[in-house]
């Protein structure tokens, strides 16, 4: 994409913001609809549901394998280039989804859909962090449009679902990432978007080697994000069906809702929509407070909410699962920084792109995970108890973690 340089001025920042946000708000949405559209594909295709899981899993993997190939892209091509592949590539990956004839063409559809949506996390989160004066408050909005992403697919899809069927719910939000992507092409090439040089450095961002104990720190941060990557891609993907079978839906309507898939979508808006409103807390405590303690807390905090859902229904099964992704997301402004501080601007494209393999290729394991426990055992019990210790271990691990540099 060929653009107008322009620099990060304070409007030119808000627009890194809006489309950034946009683009993430996307990227988090297609996911969890499909997540209610397997509600109903075992009738549509004539598969089990735990079959239809599945579909989802190459595009996942996708998403984290292609992850390092986008940050090495943008470090090269640039960010705008990237992002415009992005709006174009997944919103015509989406509406394939939605006119798929056969489990084998929604499994063809849904990987485009992963390729590209594996340049957003690594390519857009560093545009965040390199066009931010607060990085920690610039990533907590980012998260928020991320955390709308689920929080309004579910609702979204379920509602398309019960008024004019499945296919609905993907070619619906295809057709609005063609437009967005239009509007950000304009708004490239007229250089109302910076393409994220940055207005101000950290101290380690800045020097031609990473900080002293950068080995320990990203092998301790990889482990820790496995953990909760695994976390929110597993329950991201049990949700929808855990509130259908614990009653989560009709306690919210006293069973006015009834059977269809709105309900359960609608308790998983809820449970997003709360966490998207605290991320931009969790920022703010990410920019006032020790990144390791503020990552380290949200983290270890997740275990005992994991071992309450474990045995809960209703309303309660409700509550601990939306303070736990509350917790789950709002690390993730705290881990971004993290990351920054431990990497050099030159190469946090790729860095990113690192992250992402292991948060959405190592972690999108979680999807089968959900498939065989459940097959397995009848229930989402097992499911939980383990997600409940990948947390409390992750939380252990960051004990171990060196001080991060201070910014410049």
């Amino acid at each position: 994409m060929t653009a107008v340089t322009a620099t990060a001025t304070p409007d030119r920042a808000r627009a890194v913001t809006v489309f950034a946000g946009i683009a993430h708000f996307f990227n988090h949405l297609v996911e969890p609809a499909f997540y209610v559209v397997a509600l109903v594909l075992p009738t549509a295709f004539g598969m089990p549901y735990e079959a239809v899981l599945p579909l989802i899993l190459g595009g996942k993997i996708l998403t984290g394998l292609a992850a390092p190939l986008a940050g090495w892209l943008a470090d090269r091509w640039g960010t705008l280039t990237l992002m415009g592949i992005y709006f174009f590539g997944m919103g015509l990956a989406i509406i394939a989804t939605g006119f798929s004839q056969a489990p084998w063409q929604m499994a063809v559809a849904l990987a485009a859909w992963g390729l590209f949506a594996a340049i957003y996390h690594p390519v857009g989160i560093a545009w965040v962090i390199s066009a931010s004066a607060r990085q920690g408050k610039a990533l907590g909005v980012n998260g928020v449009f991320g955390s709308l992403g689920p929080a309004l697919g579910a609702v979204m899809a379920g509602a398309l679902i019960d008024g004019f069927g499945w296919r609905a719910a993907f070619v619906v939000p295809g057709l609005a990432l063609l437009v967005t992507g239009v509007l950000f092409t304009l708004a490239a090439r007229s250089g109302n978007v910076p393409a994220g040089e940055g207005r101000r450095k950290d101290a380690a961002a800045t020097a031609d080697t990473a900080p002293a104990g950068w080995q320990r720190a990203f092998v301790l941060l990889a482990l820790s994000m496995i953990c909760g990557g695994l976390i929110y891609q597993s329950t991201q993907a049990a949700l929808p069906k855990l509130f259908d079978e614990r009653s989560v839906g009709a306690a919210l309507s006293g069973g006015v809702l009834g059977d269809g898939a709105f309900g359960p979508g609608l308790a998983v808006m809820l449970v997003y929509g709360f966490a998207a409103v605290m991320q931009v807390a969790c920022g703010m405590l990410a920019d006032r407070y020790p990144l390791k303690w503020v990552y380290l807390g949200t983290l270890i905090l997740q275990a005992p909410l994991l071992a309450l859902a474990t045995f809960a229904s209703g309303l309660p099964l409700l509550g601990a699962v939306m303070l736990m992704v509350m917790l789950n997301t709002g690390s993730f402004p705290a881990e971004n920084s993290l990351i920054a501080r431990f990497t050099p601007s030159r190469w946090r494209g790729t860095v990113f792109g690192g992250k992402y393999l292991l948060s959405f290729g190592i972690s999108s394991l979680g999807v089968p995970m959900v498939a065989v426990l459940r097959g397995w055992t009848g229930d989402f019990t097992l499911l939980l108890s383990l997600l409940g210790g990948a947390a409390a271990f992750a939380g252990l691990i960051l004990l171990l973690l060196p001080d991060p540099p201070e910014r410049g």
